[in-house]
């Protein structure tokens, strides 16, 4: 019976060594073994998952995340190569590459977020300080993270550290610049609207000019084709005048004068003050108006003159009808005393 109580201690002290004999590392974990701060085992760390083995009292286990860890940046105001502050919220995301330096550089997790977004922030204002606000505002925004990526990749290797991608979330104006910007833009933006409205009225103008000077054209073209016709159908008219007029002087003259006449006596109440004996109103009266009417080719008065000749002694025969002349006979004049009607 007294041995009981000392077996159960020497159990105990055994699962007591044999529990600080191992220690497990999980499969989202990496350690590093320790005997007395000094690393000892695998000085690379136990990144594989699995039982290993310790000393117990002499030796301890630190364990530190194998995963991809997120950093914050937060907003920060960065001041572009044009003088045009800008607001950038990042993030980045990073995983422990190297124990060892990690441990001697920073010892935790959280003693490396403020070193890390330290880094981060000197590498936004590096790269986004030398380029332009319009080229960060742009498509060319991945290269520019791709940048701050390999910069704040170089300053953090000496922490044992790796970031694996840098991402901008939002980049706006500074909210006091905001008002003036809208300004700013709403002004452009009115700027290229006149050039816009001033380059439609100038072609608008040409446009104009080109169509009055080709209508002027047209108008030319026709009113000289126009004058050409006119010409020639003034040269027919005058020429069939001309033929006319050689045919028969009287009826010529006579035609004229109606021509005349209709012109000048258009209306209702034409009133013309002329006297008796003007040539205006030769035809008027009746002598002249039937005798325009007669005929008086020279081959009708020759025949006429030859026909009274044949019969010098013969009774008068009726009168025949007057020839023309240019003083016709008074109307009323009685025929003369020596005539005879004619014999039955």
């Amino acid at each position: 019976m007294r041995k009981l109580p000392i077996l159960i201690g020497l159990v105990v002290v055994v699962v007591f060594v044999l529990v600080n004999s191992i220690f497990i590392v999980d499969e989202r974990q990496q350690a590093l073994k320790l005997q007395f701060g000094q690393v000892v085992g695998k000085t690379e760390g136990y990144r594989e998952p699995g039982l290993y083995f310790k000393i117990p009292l002499v030796q301890n286990v630190v364990f530190y995340e194998d995963r991809i860890l997120p950093l914050e940046g937060g907003e920060l105001e960065v001041t572009p190569i044009d003088d045009r502050r800008l607001v950038v919220d990042a993030f980045a995301r990073w995983r422990i590459t190297d124990p060892v330096r990690f441990r001697q550089a920073v010892n935790s997790e959280l003693n490396a977020l403020p070193r890390l977004e330290r880094i981060l922030n000197a590498s936004l204002r590096e790269v986004l300080g030398s380029v332009t606000s319009d080229t960060i505002l742009s498509d060319e925004r991945s290269e520019l993270m791709t940048r701050i990526r390999d910069t704040t990749r170089a300053q953090s290797l000496n922490l044992g550290v790796q970031i694996v991608d840098v991402r901008l979330r939002r980049v706006d104006l500074p909210q006091q610049n905001l008002q003036a910007t809208f300004q700013r833009m709403q002004a452009e933006r009115e700027r290229e609207a006149a050039d816009e409205r001033a380059r439609g009225e100038e072609a608008a103008q040409r446009i104009r000019a080109n169509a009055d000077r080709q209508a002027i054209e047209l108008v030319s073209e026709a009113r000289r084709e126009s004058e050409v016709i006119r010409g020639e159908a003034d040269g027919e008219r005058n020429r069939i005048f001309a033929t006319s007029y050689g045919r028969d002087e009287e009826f010529f003259s006579f035609y004229r004068s109606l021509r005349a006449y209709e012109v000048a006596l258009k209306g209702n109440n034409s009133s013309i003050v002329l006297t008796p004996d003007s040539e205006f109103f030769q035809y008027f009266g009746e002598g002249n108006l039937s005798g325009a009417f007669v005929a008086s080719t020279d081959e009708e008065r020759a025949a006429r003159e030859a026909a009274a000749s044949e019969a010098p002694n013969a009774e008068a025969p009726a009168p025949a009808p007057a020839e023309p002349s240019s003083t016709p006979a008074p109307a009323g004049q009685a025929a003369p005393s020596g005539a005879a009607p004619a014999a039955d």
